[in-house]
C-alpha cells in the first residue's frame, strides 16, 4: 500500500494547526476510500475514542484560512476538470466545519475503520508521522551544531580582533621623544 500511496502525497496532506500536526477529516476519508461523512458518522459512534488532542473541529477562521491556503473546497468547474466527482446541487462545499485529526486521532482511527484498505493506509501514515519526526529531529540536531559553531567563531572572531588592535597599537607612531645620542656638556 505504500507504493500506492507515496509518503510525499501523505505528508502533503498534513497540516500544523494550533501547534500540532493535523490532517484533514476529507483527506482521511479520500485515503481510506470512503466518503468524509461516513468516517465522521464512524468517529461519533465511537466519541469516547477522540478525544480532544486526538481530534478537534476546526473553527470558521481556521477552516476559511485552509480554505484560501490549499483550496479545500473546489468549485463545480474545477471538480470536473479534476475528474473528482461532482454531485449536483450539493456541491463540494461542505455544511460543517471540518474536523481534523493528530497523529494519535489518525492511530486510533484504525480500531474505528476495519477495512483492509484503512489499516494499509493507517500503516502508510504512521510511517509517514514518523519520517516527519525523524526529519525534524535531525533539523534540531543540526541547529543545535550551527549554534555550537557560530559561538565558536565569535569567540575566534574576538580574539583575532586583539591581535589586529595589538598590530594596531604597535604601528602607531611611538609618542616619547627621541633623546639625543651623545653627552651633554654642563655649563651649557
Amino acid at each position: 500500500m505504500s507504493e500506492i500511496i507515496p509518503i510525499e502525497l501523505i505528508q502533503r496532506k498534513i497540516y500544523l494547526i494550533r501547534g500540532q500536526k493535523v490532517m484533514l477529516d476529507s483527506d482521511l476519508a479520500e485515503l481510506y476510500g470512503v466518503e468524509t461523512f461516513n468516517l465522521n458518522k464512524a468517529v461519533k459512534r465511537n466519541n469516547d475514542r477522540f478525544p480532544e488532542d486526538f481530534m478537534f473541529q476546526l473553527t470558521k477562521d481556521e477552516a476559511d484560512f485552509l480554505r484560501f491556503q490549499i483550496g479545500i473546497l473546489k468549485t463545480e468547474g474545477q471538480a470536473r476538470s479534476q475528474s473528482v466527482e461532482f454531485k449536483p446541487g450539493r456541491g463540494q462545499h461542505r455544511k460543517y466545519l471540518p474536523y481534523v485529526f493528530t497523529e494519535q486521532g489518525v492511530a486510533m482511527l484504525s480500531s474505528v475503520l476495519h477495512s483492509k484498505q484503512a489499516i494499509q493506509v493507517n500503516i502508510a501514515i504512521m510511517r509517514t508521522f514518523v519520517k516527519l519526526k525523524e526529519m525534524l529531529s535531525a533539523n534540531k540536531e543540526l541547529a543545535h551544531k550551527l549554534g555550537q559553531l557560530e559561538r565558536k567563531m565569535e569567540k575566534h572572531d574576538d580574539e583575532i580582533k586583539l591581535i589586529f588592535d595589538a598590530i594596531r597599537q604597535l604601528m602607531l607612531p611611538s609618542e616619547t621623544k627621541k633623546k639625543k645620542i651623545g653627552f651633554k656638556r654642563e655649563h651649557e
